[in-house]
Protein backbone atom coordinates (compact mmCIF):
# COMPACT_ATOMS: atom_id res chain seq x y z
CA UNK A 1 0.00 0.00 0.00
CA UNK A 2 1.10 3.54 -0.57
CA UNK A 3 1.08 6.34 1.92
CA UNK A 4 0.37 10.03 1.99
CA UNK A 5 1.71 12.98 3.88
CA UNK A 6 -1.81 14.37 3.92
CA UNK A 7 -3.05 11.93 6.57
CA UNK A 8 -4.66 9.30 4.33
CA UNK A 9 -3.33 6.33 2.35
CA UNK A 10 -2.91 6.69 -1.42
CA UNK A 11 -5.73 4.20 -1.85
CA UNK A 12 -8.09 2.80 0.76
CA UNK A 13 -7.21 -0.76 1.79
CA UNK A 14 -10.87 -1.77 1.78
CA UNK A 15 -12.02 -4.56 4.00
CA UNK A 16 -9.14 -6.63 5.34
CA UNK A 17 -9.30 -10.39 5.76
CA UNK A 18 -7.26 -11.51 8.78
CA UNK A 19 -6.39 -15.02 9.84
CA UNK A 20 -4.29 -16.03 12.88
CA UNK A 21 -3.25 -19.63 13.43
CA UNK A 22 -1.02 -21.33 16.01
CA UNK A 23 2.32 -22.62 14.72
CA UNK A 24 5.18 -24.63 16.23
CA UNK A 25 7.78 -22.56 18.07
CA UNK A 26 9.65 -20.71 15.30
CA UNK A 27 12.71 -20.00 17.45
CA UNK A 28 14.52 -16.86 16.35
CA UNK A 29 11.85 -14.57 14.91
CA UNK A 30 14.36 -12.21 13.34
CA UNK A 31 15.83 -15.15 11.43
CA UNK A 32 12.44 -15.72 9.82
CA UNK A 33 12.24 -12.28 8.23
CA UNK A 34 12.27 -12.63 4.43
CA UNK A 35 13.20 -9.08 3.40
CA UNK A 36 15.65 -6.30 4.30
CA UNK A 37 13.03 -3.74 5.50
CA UNK A 38 11.23 -5.59 8.28
CA UNK A 39 8.92 -4.65 11.10
CA UNK A 40 9.99 -5.87 14.53
CA UNK A 41 9.49 -5.57 18.27
CA UNK A 42 11.57 -8.18 20.13
CA UNK A 43 12.77 -8.63 23.71
CA UNK A 44 14.54 -11.78 24.92
CA UNK A 45 13.43 -13.63 21.80
CA UNK A 46 9.74 -12.86 22.25
CA UNK A 47 7.52 -10.35 20.53
CA UNK A 48 6.40 -9.69 16.98
CA UNK A 49 7.92 -9.40 13.52
CA UNK A 50 6.13 -8.44 10.33
CA UNK A 51 6.65 -7.92 6.63
CA UNK A 52 4.76 -6.58 3.68
CA UNK A 53 2.08 -3.90 3.89
CA UNK A 54 -1.67 -4.45 3.84
CA UNK A 55 -2.27 -0.81 4.83
CA UNK A 56 -0.03 2.14 5.65
CA UNK A 57 -0.40 5.80 6.54
CA UNK A 58 2.10 8.62 6.94
CA UNK A 59 0.70 11.31 9.20
CA UNK A 60 1.30 15.05 8.87
CA UNK A 61 2.70 17.24 11.61
CA UNK A 62 0.43 18.23 14.46
CA UNK A 63 -0.38 17.49 18.07
CA UNK A 64 -3.35 15.45 16.79
CA UNK A 65 -1.15 12.95 14.90
CA UNK A 66 -1.78 10.26 17.53
CA UNK A 67 -5.55 10.74 17.46
CA UNK A 68 -5.56 10.78 13.65
CA UNK A 69 -3.53 7.58 13.57
CA UNK A 70 -5.79 5.85 16.07
CA UNK A 71 -8.91 6.88 14.12
CA UNK A 72 -7.42 5.42 10.94
CA UNK A 73 -6.46 2.22 12.72
CA UNK A 74 -9.87 1.86 14.37
CA UNK A 75 -11.63 2.09 11.01
CA UNK A 76 -9.37 -0.62 9.58
CA UNK A 77 -9.59 -2.93 12.60
CA UNK A 78 -13.35 -2.55 13.07
CA UNK A 79 -14.00 -3.28 9.41
CA UNK A 80 -11.77 -6.35 9.18
CA UNK A 81 -13.03 -9.91 8.81
CA UNK A 82 -11.03 -11.70 11.51
CA UNK A 83 -10.47 -15.36 12.27
CA UNK A 84 -8.21 -15.63 15.33
CA UNK A 85 -7.50 -19.12 16.63
CA UNK A 86 -4.95 -17.92 19.20
CA UNK A 87 -6.59 -14.94 20.95
CA UNK A 88 -3.64 -13.46 22.83
CA UNK A 89 -2.29 -9.90 22.86
CA UNK A 90 -0.63 -9.43 19.48
CA UNK A 91 -2.74 -11.95 17.55
CA UNK A 92 -5.36 -10.90 15.03
CA UNK A 93 -4.76 -7.64 13.14
CA UNK A 94 -1.74 -5.68 14.36
CA UNK A 95 -0.16 -2.36 13.40
CA UNK A 96 3.44 -1.29 13.93
CA UNK A 97 4.06 2.41 14.35
CA UNK A 98 6.63 5.11 14.89
CA UNK A 99 5.79 8.74 15.70
CA UNK A 100 7.78 11.94 15.49
CA UNK A 101 9.22 13.44 18.64
CA UNK A 102 8.16 17.00 17.81
CA UNK A 103 4.53 17.72 16.86
CA UNK A 104 5.91 20.20 14.29
CA UNK A 105 7.59 17.34 12.36
CA UNK A 106 6.10 15.30 9.53
CA UNK A 107 6.73 11.58 9.16
CA UNK A 108 4.78 9.62 11.79
CA UNK A 109 3.87 6.26 10.29
CA UNK A 110 1.55 3.29 10.98
CA UNK A 111 1.81 0.02 9.06
CA UNK A 112 -0.50 -2.99 9.08
CA UNK A 113 1.72 -5.79 7.71
CA UNK A 114 0.72 -8.52 5.27
CA UNK A 115 2.21 -11.12 7.62
CA UNK A 116 2.93 -11.07 11.36
CA UNK A 117 4.74 -13.76 13.34
CA UNK A 118 4.49 -13.74 17.13
CA UNK A 119 6.06 -15.62 20.01
CA UNK A 120 5.25 -15.11 23.69
CA UNK A 121 4.76 -17.16 26.89
CA UNK A 122 5.04 -20.51 25.13
CA UNK A 123 2.61 -19.60 22.33
CA UNK A 124 3.56 -18.93 18.70
CA UNK A 125 1.37 -17.78 15.85
CA UNK A 126 1.26 -16.38 12.35
CA UNK A 127 -1.25 -13.83 11.10
CA UNK A 128 -1.93 -13.14 7.42
CA UNK A 129 -3.65 -9.87 6.49
CA UNK A 130 -4.86 -9.06 3.00
CA UNK A 131 -7.46 -6.91 1.29
CA UNK A 132 -10.71 -8.77 0.65
CA UNK A 133 -10.18 -8.56 -3.09
CA UNK A 134 -6.87 -10.43 -2.72
CA UNK A 135 -8.41 -13.19 -0.60
CA UNK A 136 -10.98 -13.77 -3.33
CA UNK A 137 -8.42 -13.96 -6.11
CA UNK A 138 -8.01 -17.24 -7.91
CA UNK A 139 -5.32 -19.56 -6.51
CA UNK A 140 -2.04 -18.80 -8.20
CA UNK A 141 -2.86 -15.14 -8.90
CA UNK A 142 -0.01 -12.83 -7.82
CA UNK A 143 -2.28 -11.04 -5.34
CA UNK A 144 -3.90 -14.14 -3.91
CA UNK A 145 -3.58 -14.68 -0.16
CA UNK A 146 -2.12 -18.05 0.89
CA UNK A 147 -4.76 -20.60 1.86
CA UNK A 148 -3.20 -21.02 5.30
CA UNK A 149 -0.77 -18.96 7.29
CA UNK A 150 2.76 -20.26 7.62
CA UNK A 151 6.32 -19.14 8.32
CA UNK A 152 8.98 -18.68 5.69
CA UNK A 153 12.12 -20.76 5.95
CA UNK A 154 14.93 -19.31 7.97
CA UNK A 155 16.87 -16.68 6.06
CA UNK A 156 20.54 -17.26 6.90
CA UNK A 157 22.40 -14.02 7.47
CA UNK A 158 25.23 -14.99 5.17
CA UNK A 159 27.66 -12.85 3.19
CA UNK A 160 25.06 -11.18 0.92
CA UNK A 161 23.17 -9.97 4.01
CA UNK A 162 26.09 -9.12 6.28
CA UNK A 163 26.89 -5.55 7.14
CA UNK A 164 29.71 -3.92 5.13
CA UNK A 165 33.23 -3.94 6.45
CA UNK A 166 33.93 -0.30 5.52
CA UNK A 167 31.89 2.50 7.08
CA UNK A 168 32.62 6.23 6.80
CA UNK A 169 31.47 8.33 9.77
CA UNK A 170 30.85 12.07 9.85
CA UNK A 171 29.40 14.68 12.19
CA UNK A 172 25.74 15.49 12.10
CA UNK A 173 24.25 18.97 12.41
CA UNK A 174 26.64 19.95 15.24
CA UNK A 175 30.29 19.10 15.84
CA UNK A 176 31.33 17.90 19.30
CA UNK A 177 32.53 21.40 20.42
CA UNK A 178 29.34 22.98 19.05
CA UNK A 179 27.20 20.49 20.96
CA UNK A 180 29.14 21.12 24.17
CA UNK A 181 28.42 24.81 23.65
CA UNK A 182 24.71 23.97 23.29
CA UNK A 183 24.84 22.02 26.57
CA UNK A 184 26.47 24.99 28.30
CA UNK A 185 23.72 27.25 26.93
CA UNK A 186 21.09 24.82 28.25
CA UNK A 187 22.69 24.82 31.71
CA UNK A 188 22.66 28.63 31.68
CA UNK A 189 18.96 28.64 30.74
CA UNK A 190 18.20 26.20 33.56
CA UNK A 191 20.10 28.25 36.11
CA UNK A 192 18.20 31.32 34.90
CA UNK A 193 14.92 29.55 35.63
CA UNK A 194 13.69 29.06 32.05
CA UNK A 195 13.34 25.28 32.55
CA UNK A 196 14.31 22.72 35.18
CA UNK A 197 15.57 20.06 32.76
CA UNK A 198 16.07 19.78 28.99
CA UNK A 199 17.14 16.78 26.91
CA UNK A 200 19.58 17.60 24.12
CA UNK A 201 20.35 15.21 21.26
CA UNK A 202 22.96 15.09 18.54
CA UNK A 203 23.19 13.06 15.37
CA UNK A 204 25.93 11.13 13.57
CA UNK A 205 26.08 10.01 9.93
CA UNK A 206 27.40 6.79 8.43
CA UNK A 207 27.88 5.72 4.82
CA UNK A 208 28.52 2.02 4.26
CA UNK A 209 30.12 0.24 1.32
CA UNK A 210 26.83 -1.51 0.48
CA UNK A 211 23.18 -1.30 1.44
CA UNK A 212 22.50 -1.85 5.12
CA UNK A 213 20.24 -4.81 5.89
CA UNK A 214 18.01 -4.13 8.90
CA UNK A 215 17.88 -7.86 9.70
CA UNK A 216 21.64 -7.88 10.37
CA UNK A 217 21.34 -4.83 12.62
CA UNK A 218 18.36 -6.34 14.48
CA UNK A 219 20.21 -9.63 15.05
CA UNK A 220 23.26 -7.88 16.46
CA UNK A 221 21.20 -5.58 18.68
CA UNK A 222 19.00 -8.40 20.01
CA UNK A 223 22.04 -10.56 20.80
CA UNK A 224 23.99 -7.82 22.59
CA UNK A 225 21.07 -6.05 24.30
CA UNK A 226 18.52 -8.80 25.14
CA UNK A 227 16.86 -6.71 27.87
CA UNK A 228 16.09 -3.89 25.43
CA UNK A 229 13.22 -3.75 22.97
CA UNK A 230 14.77 -4.29 19.55
CA UNK A 231 12.62 -2.56 16.95
CA UNK A 232 12.30 -1.79 13.26
CA UNK A 233 9.64 0.35 11.62
CA UNK A 234 9.82 2.10 8.24
CA UNK A 235 13.61 2.36 8.29
CA UNK A 236 13.96 3.32 11.97
CA UNK A 237 16.01 0.57 13.66
CA UNK A 238 17.25 0.37 17.24
CA UNK A 239 17.15 -1.22 20.68
CA UNK A 240 15.45 0.94 23.29
CA UNK A 241 15.75 0.28 27.01
CA UNK A 242 12.79 2.53 27.85
CA UNK A 243 9.17 1.34 27.76
CA UNK A 244 6.57 4.11 27.62
CA UNK A 245 3.66 1.75 28.16
CA UNK A 246 2.55 -1.86 27.95
CA UNK A 247 -1.22 -2.42 28.00
CA UNK A 248 -2.58 -5.93 28.46
CA UNK A 249 -6.32 -5.67 29.01
CA UNK A 250 -6.66 -3.15 31.83
CA UNK A 251 -3.17 -3.82 33.23
CA UNK A 252 -0.48 -1.21 32.53
CA UNK A 253 3.29 -1.25 32.96
CA UNK A 254 5.88 1.46 32.33
CA UNK A 255 9.66 1.54 32.81
CA UNK A 256 11.10 5.01 33.44
CA UNK A 257 14.79 5.56 32.78
CA UNK A 258 16.79 8.73 33.38
CA UNK A 259 20.25 9.17 34.83
CA UNK A 260 23.13 7.35 33.14
CA UNK A 261 26.72 6.29 33.79
CA UNK A 262 29.01 3.87 31.90
CA UNK A 263 29.68 0.25 32.82
CA UNK A 264 32.90 -0.59 34.61
CA UNK A 265 35.73 -2.69 33.19
CA UNK A 266 35.59 -5.04 36.22
CA UNK A 267 32.83 -6.17 38.55
CA UNK A 268 34.26 -4.02 41.33
CA UNK A 269 34.51 -0.91 39.18
CA UNK A 270 31.01 -1.56 37.84
CA UNK A 271 29.61 -1.75 41.36
CA UNK A 272 31.38 1.47 42.37
CA UNK A 273 30.02 3.34 39.34
CA UNK A 274 26.53 2.00 40.07
CA UNK A 275 26.75 3.17 43.67
CA UNK A 276 27.90 6.58 42.49
CA UNK A 277 24.93 6.77 40.11
CA UNK A 278 22.49 5.90 42.89
CA UNK A 279 24.05 8.57 45.11
CA UNK A 280 24.25 11.28 42.43
CA UNK A 281 22.00 14.25 43.26
CA UNK A 282 22.22 15.43 39.63
CA UNK A 283 21.07 12.06 38.22
CA UNK A 284 18.42 11.58 40.90
CA UNK A 285 16.96 15.00 40.05
CA UNK A 286 16.94 14.15 36.34
CA UNK A 287 15.24 10.84 37.10
CA UNK A 288 12.56 12.18 39.39
CA UNK A 289 11.41 14.70 36.79
CA UNK A 290 10.72 11.81 34.40
CA UNK A 291 8.94 9.75 37.07
CA UNK A 292 6.74 12.69 37.99
CA UNK A 293 5.67 13.09 34.35
CA UNK A 294 4.63 9.45 34.07
CA UNK A 295 2.74 9.55 37.36
CA UNK A 296 0.91 12.75 36.34
CA UNK A 297 -0.11 11.30 32.95
CA UNK A 298 -1.28 7.88 34.15
CA UNK A 299 -2.83 8.60 37.56
CA UNK A 300 -6.03 10.24 36.18
CA UNK A 301 -6.64 7.18 33.97
CA UNK A 302 -6.06 4.48 36.59
CA UNK A 303 -8.05 2.89 39.37
CA UNK A 304 -4.70 2.05 40.99
CA UNK A 305 -1.14 3.10 40.26
CA UNK A 306 1.99 1.79 41.96
CA UNK A 307 5.27 3.67 41.49
CA UNK A 308 8.48 2.26 42.97
CA UNK A 309 9.64 4.43 45.83
CA UNK A 310 13.33 4.53 44.93
CA UNK A 311 15.02 3.84 41.61
CA UNK A 312 17.10 0.75 40.99
CA UNK A 313 19.89 0.13 38.48
CA UNK A 314 19.26 -1.21 34.99
CA UNK A 315 22.58 -2.47 33.64
CA UNK A 316 23.01 -2.83 29.88
CA UNK A 317 26.08 -3.85 27.90
CA UNK A 318 27.41 -0.31 27.53
CA UNK A 319 25.72 1.86 30.19
CA UNK A 320 23.69 1.67 33.40
CA UNK A 321 20.56 3.69 34.13
CA UNK A 322 18.44 4.68 37.09
CA UNK A 323 15.16 2.82 36.61
CA UNK A 324 11.70 3.05 38.17
CA UNK A 325 8.92 0.57 37.40
CA UNK A 326 5.31 1.72 37.29
CA UNK A 327 2.29 -0.62 37.36
CA UNK A 328 -1.36 0.35 37.12
CA UNK A 329 -4.91 -0.75 36.37
CA UNK A 330 -7.13 1.30 34.09
CA UNK A 331 -10.23 2.74 35.73
CA UNK A 332 -13.60 1.37 34.61
CA UNK A 333 -14.36 4.46 32.57
CA UNK A 334 -10.97 4.28 30.84
CA UNK A 335 -10.99 0.57 29.96
CA UNK A 336 -11.17 1.37 26.23
CA UNK A 337 -8.07 3.60 26.38
CA UNK A 338 -5.68 1.94 23.92
CA UNK A 339 -1.94 1.46 24.22
CA UNK A 340 -1.45 4.11 21.54
CA UNK A 341 -3.69 6.59 23.37
CA UNK A 342 -1.71 5.95 26.55
CA UNK A 343 1.59 6.55 24.73
CA UNK A 344 0.14 9.79 23.39
CA UNK A 345 -0.84 10.83 26.92
CA UNK A 346 2.72 10.21 28.11
CA UNK A 347 4.63 11.84 25.25
CA UNK A 348 6.85 13.76 25.66
CA UNK A 349 8.01 12.98 29.19
CA UNK A 350 10.92 14.67 30.89
CA UNK A 351 13.02 11.62 29.92
CA UNK A 352 13.16 12.74 26.27
CA UNK A 353 12.12 16.40 26.34
CA UNK A 354 12.50 18.10 29.71
CA UNK A 355 10.35 19.94 32.18
CA UNK A 356 8.23 21.98 31.86
CA UNK A 357 7.62 20.36 28.49
CA UNK A 358 6.68 23.36 26.34
CA UNK A 359 9.63 25.65 27.17
CA UNK A 360 11.93 22.60 27.05
CA UNK A 361 10.68 21.80 23.53
CA UNK A 362 11.34 25.40 22.45
CA UNK A 363 14.85 25.24 23.89
CA UNK A 364 15.49 21.95 22.05
CA UNK A 365 14.45 23.52 18.74
CA UNK A 366 16.74 26.47 19.38
CA UNK A 367 19.85 24.62 20.56
CA UNK A 368 19.80 21.38 18.55
CA UNK A 369 19.15 23.15 15.22
CA UNK A 370 17.98 19.87 13.66
CA UNK A 371 14.80 17.88 13.19
CA UNK A 372 14.93 14.74 15.33
CA UNK A 373 12.36 13.05 13.11
CA UNK A 374 11.11 9.93 14.88
CA UNK A 375 14.05 9.73 17.30
CA UNK A 376 12.70 10.20 20.83
CA UNK A 377 9.11 9.53 19.76
CA UNK A 378 6.90 6.53 20.56
CA UNK A 379 7.64 3.31 18.63
CA UNK A 380 5.85 -0.01 19.02
CA UNK A 381 2.72 -1.92 18.12
CA UNK A 382 -0.99 -2.22 18.89
CA UNK A 383 -3.62 -4.88 18.19
CA UNK A 384 -7.35 -4.55 17.50
CA UNK A 385 -8.20 -4.84 21.22
CA UNK A 386 -6.01 -1.88 22.17
CA UNK A 387 -3.29 -4.08 23.69
CA UNK A 388 0.23 -3.16 22.78
CA UNK A 389 3.69 -1.97 23.72
CA UNK A 390 5.17 1.44 22.95
CA UNK A 391 8.72 2.38 23.80
CA UNK A 392 10.75 5.53 23.27
CA UNK A 393 12.81 5.40 20.08
CA UNK A 394 16.29 5.57 21.63
CA UNK A 395 19.63 3.93 20.71
CA UNK A 396 18.46 4.01 17.12
CA UNK A 397 19.12 5.20 13.60
CA UNK A 398 17.32 5.94 10.37
CA UNK A 399 18.50 3.50 7.70
CA UNK A 400 18.20 4.17 3.96
CA UNK A 401 20.26 2.19 1.48
CA UNK A 402 23.94 2.65 2.33
CA UNK A 403 23.26 5.59 4.67
CA UNK A 404 22.42 5.75 8.37
CA UNK A 405 21.68 8.68 10.66
CA UNK A 406 22.22 7.83 14.33
CA UNK A 407 20.95 9.72 17.37
CA UNK A 408 21.90 10.04 21.03
CA UNK A 409 20.77 12.40 23.76
CA UNK A 410 21.33 13.38 27.38
CA UNK A 411 19.25 14.94 30.11
CA UNK A 412 20.66 18.33 31.06
CA UNK A 413 20.06 19.79 34.53
CA UNK A 414 21.68 22.60 36.52
CA UNK A 415 24.61 20.40 37.57
CA UNK A 416 25.44 19.08 34.09
CA UNK A 417 29.00 19.27 32.74
CA UNK A 418 29.25 19.62 28.92
CA UNK A 419 32.26 17.31 28.56
CA UNK A 420 30.64 14.61 30.70
CA UNK A 421 27.40 14.88 28.74
CA UNK A 422 29.30 14.50 25.45
CA UNK A 423 31.00 11.35 26.80
CA UNK A 424 27.59 9.97 27.79
CA UNK A 425 26.13 10.72 24.35
CA UNK A 426 29.05 9.00 22.64
CA UNK A 427 28.51 5.92 24.80
CA UNK A 428 24.86 5.89 23.71
CA UNK A 429 25.92 5.80 20.05
CA UNK A 430 27.73 2.50 20.55
CA UNK A 431 24.78 0.09 20.24
CA UNK A 432 24.04 1.25 16.70
CA UNK A 433 27.71 1.71 15.76
CA UNK A 434 28.38 -1.89 16.79
CA UNK A 435 25.30 -3.08 14.89
CA UNK A 436 26.52 -1.36 11.71
CA UNK A 437 30.23 -2.17 11.98
CA UNK A 438 29.91 -5.66 13.44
Amino acid sequence: MGSSSGGAPDRAPGRLVVRTVAVPDPGDLIGRLPGPRPLAWIRRGEGLVGWGSAAMITLPAGADRFAAGEKWLREIFDGAEVTDEVRVPGSGPVAFGSFTFDPASDGSVLIVPRTVAGRRDGAAWVTTISPERDSRAAPGDPGAAPPRAGLPRRAPLSAPLSAPSAVRWSDGRLTAPEWEHAVAAAVAAIRAGAVRKVVLALDLYAVAAQDLDARVLLSRLAERYPDCYTFSCAGLVGATPELYIRRTGRALHSLVLAGTMPRGATAGEDARIGARLLASAKDQDEHQYAVADVRAALAPLCASLEVEGTPSLLRLANVQHLATRVNGTLADGEAACSALALAAALHPTAAVCGTPAEPAMELIRELEVMDRGRYGGPVGWMDAHGNGEWGIALRCGEISGRQARLFAGCGIVAGSDPAAELAEARAKFWPMRHAIEG
